[in-house]
């Protein structure tokens, strides 16, 4: 499936609503969407629960302030510090891991920083500034924005000047940005993979521990939104740690790649 098609399914999935169904809206990221994976889960969801999931596609921080303001039932997101935060602050019940992948930096084949030596992410991040070579960043606030800013503060780099761009758009959208640039980025594995207009980038550097993407889930808290749907969240919170939703998240794939492994535990 590619990248077009994927919204395109996703576009249609929002503005289907069956008769007699419950509608629960979920907030999740832009890297999320971009997979293609909601197109395989949402029907599947529908048909085992009843429950018509509507995506609210945004960056992690905006899907958060959604779950704060009541405006979604639940979250499902990429950023742990921020997730542990907005649950201790009393927006939601708990967190529930779900799945994972990883980060990975995408950036011109002929690499001219030299990030395909580096021996870790900070490595890359650091070869990169010192080249001033092109640098697109996401710039608001997502996960993977978050996890890009960790790298750099590892590497003791505040990124400023005419090589950083700060585009504050979706993982999509800033590929784009990369692709138009011939820059450098870091994108989620499967947000890449998914991504058409590759045009000269490659992927360049992977594998670091520090590139790890947790995927999670939070249902709002009724006792600060008591118009939730609370019971349809734990619905869909038990199908997305059945056994049924890791066969397919396991077996989604791009090309021979797998995009997510499922990591759900028991409560």
């Amino acid at each position: 499936m590619t990248f077009k098609t994927a919204i395109a399914a996703l576009s249609a999935l929002w503005l289907a609503t069956a008769a007699g169904a419950e509608e629960l809206k979920l907030a999740v990221t832009t890297s999320f969407a971009n997979s293609g994976l909601a197109e395989v889960l949402l029907p599947e969801i529908k048909k085992d629960t009843g429950i018509e999931v509507q995506l609210l596609v945004v960056g992690t921080g905006q899907a958060l302030k959604l779950g704060e303001a009541g405006d979604v039932d639940a979250v499902l997101v990429h950023a742990k510090a921020a997730e542990e935060e907005f649950v201790g602050a009393g927006y939601a019940t708990h967190r529930r891991e779900i799945m994972y992948n990883d980060f990975v930096v995408v950036g011109p084949l002929a690499d001219p920083a030299g990030t395909n030596v580096a021996t870790s992410a900070m490595e890359a991040f650091a070869l990169i500034e010192e080249a001033g070579a092109p640098f697109v960043s996401r710039g608001d606030d997502s996960g993977t924005h978050k996890a890009e800013l960790k790298i750099w503060a590892s590497a003791g780099i505040e990124p400023a000047g005419d090589w950083y761009r700060a585009v504050g758009q979706g993982m999509g959208a800033a590929l784009n940005t990369a692709a138009g640039m011939d820059a450098y980025i870091l994108s989620d594995r499967a947000s890449w993979l998914n991504f058409e207009n590759k045009a000269g980038l490659g992927l360049l550097f992977e594998g670091d521990p520090a590139l790890f993407n947790q995927y999670a889930y939070l249902p709002v808290n009724p006792e600060n939104q008591p118009h939730v749907k609370a019971d349809a969240a734990k619905a869909l919170e038990d199908w997305l740690v059945s056994d049924k939703a890791k066969g397919l998240i396991e077996g989604y794939k791009i090309g021979d790649q797998k995009l997510f492994h499922f990591n759900a535990e028991a409560m």
